[in-house]
């Protein structure tokens, strides 16, 4: 008898487990089947970022060998690829050289452009400040409004920002350049009293509350209106004179 109940009892199981397996094999099954789906997927993206992250290498590299040659054209195309293939790090690197190149054709319009490019491409502040600032340096060469300056430094004087000496210098200079001596004043005071302020720096905040104060600084915007005179020809090189034959002995 105990061989029969135990039989029973066996098929029993056997009935149940072939129960569980209809109602939830699928869900199962299919789980399984999602989870391999999304595995692969991982897999393959990751697979796509490293072998796209290697082709940016590259190109960058190869753009920054035509830089060295001074071949901007070819610089232009492997930035350029390497800013449509790279990570935001390399989009970011590739946007400042890009940049650089625009500068070198004059275009500073298009420079500012691009590095306002690369600030948005990566929002790591070690890359997207440095941007920020190089932007700030061309809107100050090429006329740039004093409001527009302030409010692209006023994100970067933050505490704890990587740039956050030279936004403040640069600022300082910014004021002294439209004239707001005073304004410029306290920026340099703030830097010459600062705890982790470069020695550099602070000398060059000395210089410029020395300058301020005698009243030289205040000449600062009218040198910087004035238009670059043009460079004198070169003189012409005197012909050469015409070897005299030696007398006759």
């Amino acid at each position: 008898m105990t061989d029969v109940f135990e039989q029973v009892e066996e098929e029993l199981r056997s009935e149940r487990w072939k129960r569980l397996a209809r109602k939830w094999g699928p869900v199962v099954g299919g789980a399984l089947a999602l989870a391999l789906v999304v595995a692969l997927a991982f897999w393959g993206w990751d697979s796509f970022k490293t072998s796209q992250g290697e082709k940016a290498a590259v190109a960058y590299d190869r753009g920054m060998d035509a830089l060295q040659a001074n071949d901007a054209a070819a610089a232009e195309v492997a930035f350029t690829e390497a800013h449509k293939v790279g990570n935001s790090a390399y989009k970011a690197l590739a946007l400042n050289q890009r940049a650089g190149l625009a500068l070198q054709r004059g275009d500073a319009d298009q420079a500012v452009e691009l590095l306002d490019q690369a600030v948005r491409a990566d929002r790591d502040p070690i890359l997207a400040d440095q941007a920020a600032l190089k932007a700030v340096w061309i809107l100050m060469d090429e006329g740039g409004t004093l409001e527009d300056i302030e409010g692209r430094l006023e994100p970067l004087i933050k505490d704890g920002r990587p740039q956050r000496v030279m936004a403040l210098e640069t600022q300082a200079m910014a004021r002294l350049q439209f004239g707001k001596t005073a304004e410029a004043r306290q920026t340099f005071v703030q830097l010459q009293l600062g705890q982790d302020v470069p020695d550099s720096v602070r000398q060059r905040a000395q210089i410029g509350i020395a300058a301020i104060d005698n009243g030289t600084a205040a000449a600062i915007p009218d040198v910087l209106r004035q238009p670059v005179p043009a460079a004198a020809p070169a003189p012409a090189s005197p012909a050469p004179v015409p070897e005299q034959p030696a007398p006759a002995q």
